[in-house]
């Protein structure tokens, strides 16, 4: 058996997106917040159960806190006052867990907005949205919350996981306002978002899916970038 199956191109094409993540260039916190008012920032799923403890909890995942925390307190101090914590609230019977491991049921702590974040000082002003599923605007108040927000036209997407919930997120965003003719600008810096790793060989002797972190992150942060979603290397 050919140890590529998808032939040189395949060959190519990793080559090429190994370049891409690598030479991703970062935008300045002045030339994206020219306009605070117009700008908000939206936080998917950076809880404890994705970050610090359960069976979804990820290191990879805890290692974006850190970077999403300093991008907070930079556009704060830029004047951006829009922020929004996406949030897994799952009913303790979700649907969901029939694909994935019980986690951020409603009530726990697995479910709590990690420490970091709270611990901010204007934390008490983000707008909190909790989910049931991978999507952020699917039965939730998102799209109001949107609604009531029509001058917002600058949107930065972070948390995780990259190829799950932000890219339903992102996308989201980027197809609504194509849909409705509507000028956004979406963003997603490569250092706020992050997705787990489950090794092939581990995976299937769990009898599991396998999951390789670095290339579903690098892909996905391709494809976004291939549907006109702005992918940076950081906002500093």
């Amino acid at each position: 058996m050919s140890q590529n199956p998808f032939g040189i191109e395949g060959n190519d094409f990793l080559i090429y997106l190994k370049t891409f993540h690598e030479t991703l260039q970062p935008l300045l916190i002045n030339e994206v917040f020219k306009d605070p008012e117009t700008c908000a920032i939206i936080s998917v799923d950076v809880t404890n159960g994705f970050c610090k403890a359960g069976a979804l909890a990820s290191p990879r995942v805890n290692s974006i806190v850190e970077p999403i925390i300093r991008l907070f307190n930079n556009a704060f101090q830029a004047g951006v006052r829009n922020f929004v914590l996406s949030q897994d609230t799952h009913e303790p019977d979700a649907v969901e867990f029939s694909n994935w491991p019980a986690h951020c049921v409603r009530g726990t702590e697995e479910a709590e907005t990690v420490d970091e974040i709270r611990q901010l000082p204007f934390f008490n002003e983000m707008v909190m949205l909790p989910k049931n599923s991978l999507s952020s605007v699917i039965n939730t108040d998102f799209s109001n919350w949107l609604k009531t927000h029509p001058e917002l036209d600058t949107f930065i997407i972070v948390g995780d996981c990259t190829d799950l919930c932000v890219y339903q997120m992102a996308m989201h965003l980027r197809l609504d306002a194509d849909a409705r003719q509507i000028k956004r600008r979406i963003l997603v810096p490569a250092d706020c978002v992050q997705t787990y790793d489950f090794p092939t060989s581990a995976a299937l002797e769990a009898g599991a899916k396998p999951h390789p972190g670095v290339l579903l992150h690098t892909f996905f942060l391709y494809h976004l970038a291939l549907n006109g979603i702005e992918v940076t290397a950081a906002v500093e």
